[in-house]
């Protein structure tokens, strides 16, 4: 049986490519999730206007990998204590966001993010939401799997786009 994750942690090429890495990862998608705009186009999103984030929505087999682990990849891959920005990158879009789709995901998520604030050692106060999963619309094809498509850093390696 597969399962859905979807995460918003800055810009989505990198996320997704942290997450292809990952056994038990069957696909990968990015795209828009949480905004007010059916169908937003990038150009929408980047306005900052929609109130879309750029999310990866993973497929995965939790026989493989654990909603659990996928949660310590979110959390390592991205710093959780800035809000609306990633780096460079500012803006609502690139917000810290877990979109849980039951509850087991949801106390997965709130459990994962007291271990965080108690072990962290991070400074600064967390600002990711937790908040229920909501339409999603995959982004424009360029966007699929762009760091492997271009064979820069960070790509994944596996097929499935």
């Amino acid at each position: 049986m597969i399962s859905i994750a979807m995460f918003g942690a800055g810009c989505f090429w990198g996320v997704e490519a942290a997450f292809r890495e990952v056994d038990g990862v069957v696909d990968t998608e990015v795209g828009y999730a949480g905004g007010t705009t059916e169908n937003p186009s990038y150009e929408q999103v980047c306005s900052d206007t929609t109130d879309h984030a750029e999310v990866v929505r993973i497929k995965f087999d939790p026989s493989i990998v654990s909603f659990e682990q996928l949660l310590e990849i979110f959390w390592d891959c991205h710093d959780p204590t800035t809000i609306n920005r990633q780096g460079p990158d500012i803006g609502s879009q690139y917000r810290s966001v877990i979109f849980y789709h039951d509850d087991s995901q949801e106390k997965a998520a709130l459990a994962s993010l007291d271990k965080l604030i108690r072990h962290g050692g991070l400074d600064r106060e967390i600002v990711t939401e937790i908040v229920p999963a909501v339409t999603f619309y995959r982004a424009e094809e360029y966007h699929q799997c762009y760091l492997e498509k271009r064979g820069l850093p960070g790509s994944g390696t596996k097929s499935g786009n």
